[in-house]
């Protein structure tokens, strides 16, 4: 014995969904009611978090010197600090190819202005003459710039902040190893 049919089904869209999922599609798919600014400002990302981006590059730059001048003068240590210094070095290209895919100028300039806290050609930091007393010297040096990232990444847009959220981690790590390793 056959089944009777349903009655029949309306098929597509009510009007009164359409109205309400309208302005809802319009929005997803980048309409706005302002004016769309096309200038080369709107490409680039804001300054402050282009500040944030080259000095973060700096630091991993200034941390990969400071890796080589303690390795150079503690070679029982190369070992140890040698994938160490190679994060720091991944960092830095990290950092400077993101503001190069952001539509910057290129990647950071290679001559960092001295800060104080790291490396520079004019003040080199000494390295103390125990591998344990270095290897703390290294380790509050990552734990100084893990430190900054975090302070920086609240303030930055979402691929920058991922990464220096990542490379502070890192850092924190590395700290530990460092200390604890």
């Amino acid at each position: 014995m056959p089944f009777p049919l349903a009655p029949r089904a309306r098929t597509g869209p009510r009007r009164r969904s359409l109205l309400t999922v309208a302005p809802a599609a319009l929005l997803a798919a980048g309409c706005s009611a302002g004016p769309r600014d096309t200038g080369p400002a709107a490409d680039s990302p804001p300054p402050a978090s282009e500040r944030a981006r080259v000095r973060a590059a700096r630091d991993s730059r200034e941390l990969a010197e400071r890796y080589d001048v303690v390795i150079a003068a503690h070679a029982g240590l190369a070992q140890r600090l040698g994938p160490l210094r190679e994060n720091a070095v991944r960092h830095a290209k990290a950092f400077e190819e993101l503001g190069t895919s952001a539509g910057a100028a290129g990647p950071a300039s290679k001559s960092p202005a001295p800060t104080g806290t790291g490396p520079s050609a004019s003040a080199p930091v000494p390295v103390p003459a125990k591998e344990k007393d270095a290897l703390s010297g290294l380790a509050a040096a990552e734990r100084e710039i893990a430190g900054r990232r975090l302070e920086a990444l609240l303030d930055a847009p979402a691929e920058l902040a991922g990464l220096l959220a990542s490379v502070a981690a890192a850092g924190a790590a590395h700290a530990f190893l460092l200390t604890e390793g």
